[in-house]
């Protein structure tokens, strides 16, 4: 994050000076003004001229640079001046500590770790280093494990300057309005506190497809010479709050919160509010609650250090007194852009809770008793720079931030982030044996989570439920004329979106049905062990079907006599029957049938459109399969060879 006047760090002020020498008491000079960027300049020639030997001299000019540089948000050339100062050992501890956190800012997060422990070996009550300790640890299990928002760079907003503060505008959240350095006037001069030049207001748009457009600049009266940024809308459109530095060449000037009103589709001039009387205290970094009963803003009129974060409440064109949100919020460092997404939930930026580096984005929420929760965004919202100055569109997990990521220069731009929906659903079709859609079936699901729905299945059989992760479900397909079939789902308790997908195969109850999968030794009884489960498969099926009772019926194929074929056919039909029961099923719901070759297999759509020399009703009778060639007779043979059941009774247990 730049320091601009109070539009980022609002203890700064407004102040416009020269320096043409390099000498040591003018570098001193400009930082103690605050014109940060031109003192660090300054000391770096002052630098380049002082002697190696020198090196108490060499190490204390490094140190100030350091300290310039980083106020400046120039990370890399910070670091490379305090690790001078530390080189020529600079008699003064402090400059572990600005190493901690100038390597947590660059995300050598194990270095930050080694500069913070030195330092608190001589300051163990440091609260920046134990923060900063504990922040440097946090980040790297953060960066292993990131939260599922999705970020990216706008490039279509971003340049070659600055950008910032973004904020939705509009009930469609389709306008985006920022603040950002970028100028045509080549002849601009750069600010000597921050080296940019001032802000104004910037406008982006959303086509028809909803496609962002190139940001142009506010031509309305509320953009002027000076630095304009931070803006927040009331829910009606009309009016804006914003924060403004003006300059003054005879003295410093705080920043201030001004308000502007809209008409005929304009932004008015904008004038000072009356949060404060006195021209003394900084204001800065607006934000006005959706029901705009407060306006949250940022000050250093006192509290808990640095920069803290307050609220007013909405008096007509005035305000209330001036309320501090406290301990659980505000620390001994800055806390800044504040932004109120509804009554119990403000975001903010902060680098006095632990964080990644820098200014950190926050999460406070506010329960029943008046007590704020805060907590961490984490990565990749976060970074080791500065995050800050966030926008959501509405209700949804989406919208804009602020961050100097990847920059060498230290300017901010624009990001947006997503968090993309997880959506956790069974979809499946509802058929018949033969593949067919059943129509009219319904599919039932109840859930551990309260779930409790019934659905009618499509005309083409299909069905979809949404679910909950890390949830357990049963699910019954049913149907008149069908017997039902259950199913047992529990769905991954894993962030992220799945899809599960459930086909129910519903069995008439008029109709005899073949059991798929089911073998003997040849010219024997006995079960062979891949057919366990497709019987384990029918026990499931009973079960789910408790009224039922059933015949089991075996047929053979056309070799052998008739009453060989059935004997053999009613032993078949007995083993299926006696593992059932085995399984659990009552003996009073099974009967056992050899029907030896007596009954032939009626082909059915199903088989038909597996077999080309088949058709659907054909009966494979022994005329009939004499009249094939011989591997078509062998086929013919295998399907006869097959194991039934069809349902005798649907009332069993119910009188």
């Amino acid at each position: 994050m730049k320091i601009r006047p109070f539009i980022y760090m609002i203890t700064l002020v407004c102040l416009v000076a020269a320096c043409k020498t390099a000498k040591l008491s003018d570098a001193e000079a400009k930082q103690q003004i605050g014109e940060y960027y031109e003192a660090a300049a300054i000391y770096r020639k002052v630098y380049t001229k002082i002697s190696p030997k020198d090196r108490f001299l060499r190490g204390y000019v490094a140190f100030r640079m350091g300290e310039c540089n980083r106020l400046v948000n120039n990370t890399p050339r910070a670091l490379s001046a305090y690790m001078n100062a530390l080189r020529y050992r600079y008699a003064d501890s402090t400059v572990n500590l600005r190493l901690g956190l100038m390597n947590q800012k660059q995300g050598a997060y194990a270095e930050a770790v080694k500069y913070y422990s030195a330092y608190l070996e001589s300051d163990p009550s440091n609260v920046w280093a134990q923060n900063g300790l504990k922040g440097s640890e946090e980040a790297i299990l953060w960066r292993r494990n990131p939260t599922r928002y999705k970020v990216a760079k706008m490039d279509k907003f971003n340049s070659r300057r600055s950008e910032f503060g973004p904020m939705f505008y509009g009930a469609n959240y389709d306008r985006l309005y920022f603040a950002s350095s970028r100028t045509k006037d080549k002849e601009a001069k750069p600010n000597p506190i921050t080296g940019q030049v001032n802000n104004d207001f910037f406008l982006a748009k959303q086509d028809e497809n909803g496609n962002w457009l190139a940001p142009e600049l506010i031509e309305d009266a509320v953009n002027t010479e000076f630095d304009e940024g931070t803006p927040s809308f009331t829910a009606d459109g009309n009016t804006m709050y914003y924060t403004y530095c003006s300059e003054d060449p005879e003295g410093s000037r705080t920043s201030e919160i001004y308000v502007a009103a809209r008409a005929n589709a304009s932004w008015g001039k904008g004038s000072r509010t009356t949060i404060v009387k006195d021209s003394i205290t900084s204001l800065g970094h607006p934000s006005v609650s959706p029901d705009g009963r407060y306006l949250y803003f940022v000050s250093d009129a006192g509290g808990f250090g640095g920069k803290d974060i307050f609220r007013a409440r909405i008096i007509g064109n005035d305000f209330g007194p001036m309320e501090n949100l406290g301990p659980a919020i505000n620390t001994p460092g800055d806390e800044v852009f504040p932004y109120a997404r509804d009554s119990v939930t403000l975001y903010f930026a902060s680098d006095g809770h632990p964080g990644m580096g820098g200014l950190d984005i926050f999460r406070a929420t506010l329960d029943s008793a008046g007590v704020w929760s805060v907590e961490n965004m984490k990565y990749p919202i976060n970074s080791q720079a500065d995050d800050f100055g966030i926008t959501f569109a509405g209700g949804r997990e989406r919208g804009f931030f602020s961050s100097n990521r990847n920059d060498l220069r230290g300017s901010d731009h624009l990001y947006s982030f997503e968090l993309p929906v997880i959506t956790v659903v069974i979809e499946g079709i509802v058929s018949d044996i033969n593949e067919e859609p059943v129509e009219g079936a319904t599919v039932r699901i109840v859930g551990q989570d309260g779930l409790n729905e019934k659905t009618n299945v499509r005309r083409d059989g299909s069905y979809r439920i949404e679910l909950e992760r890390d949830v357990k479900y049963v699910m019954m397909a049913s149907a008149r004329g069908f017997l039902n079939q259950n199913f047992e789902l529990s769905t991954t308790p894993e962030e992220r979106s799945e899809t599960y997908v459930v086909d129910f195969f519903l069995s008439p109850v008029y109709t005899p049905v073949v059991v798929e999968n089911i073998f003997y030794a040849f010219d024997s009884a006995v079960l062979r062990e891949e057919s366990k489960e497709a019987l384990d498969e029918l026990i499931r099926m009973l079960n789910d079907n408790p009224n039922v009772v059933i015949e089991l019926g075996a047929h053979t194929d056309r070799m052998g006599t008739d009453a060989y074929n059935e004997g053999l056919a009613q032993r078949r039909a007995q083993s299926v029957v006696s593992y059932l029961i085995a399984g659990g099923i009552s003996p009073e719901r099974l009967e056992a049938k050899g029907y030896g070759e007596s009954s032939p297999k009626v082909i059915n759509k199903k088989a038909a459109a597996e077999w080309d020399f088949l058709n659907e009703g054909d009966v494979l009778t022994e005329e009939f399969v004499l009249n094939l060639t011989p591997p078509q007779q062998e086929i013919a043979d295998q399907i006869n060879r097959r194991t039934e059941f069809r349902v005798l009774r649907t009332n069993f247990n119910l009188y």
